[in-house]
């Protein structure tokens, strides 16, 4: 399961996420798209489940919604925000 780390702080808006990283002080904001996929881990669905959601909710193909949610969640990684736990 994916979660947000310790440090970082996630608040919706009117058309996507912002997450801030409050040990760096700096602050991500995700589009409606992004946002869908980082509730989706939030709620306890896998990277698979979140591809799934955004399939089923945007006008992409599985395929692509597969990648979309992989790019995410590397980034995301990559930036110390989630951790796999």
């Amino acid at each position: 399961m994916h979660r947000l780390h310790d440090d970082v702080t996630a608040c919706a808006t009117g058309d996507g996420m912002v997450l801030l990283d409050e040990r760096a002080g700096h602050y991500w904001q995700l589009n409606g798209t992004g946002a869908l996929i980082v509730q989706a881990l939030l709620d306890g669905a896998t990277p698979a489940q979140a591809a799934e959601r955004l399939a089923a909710t945007r006008p992409v193909t599985p395929e692509r919604a597969t990648a979309d949610v992989t790019a995410l969640v590397a980034h995301l990684a990559t930036a110390g925000l989630v951790t796999d736990s």
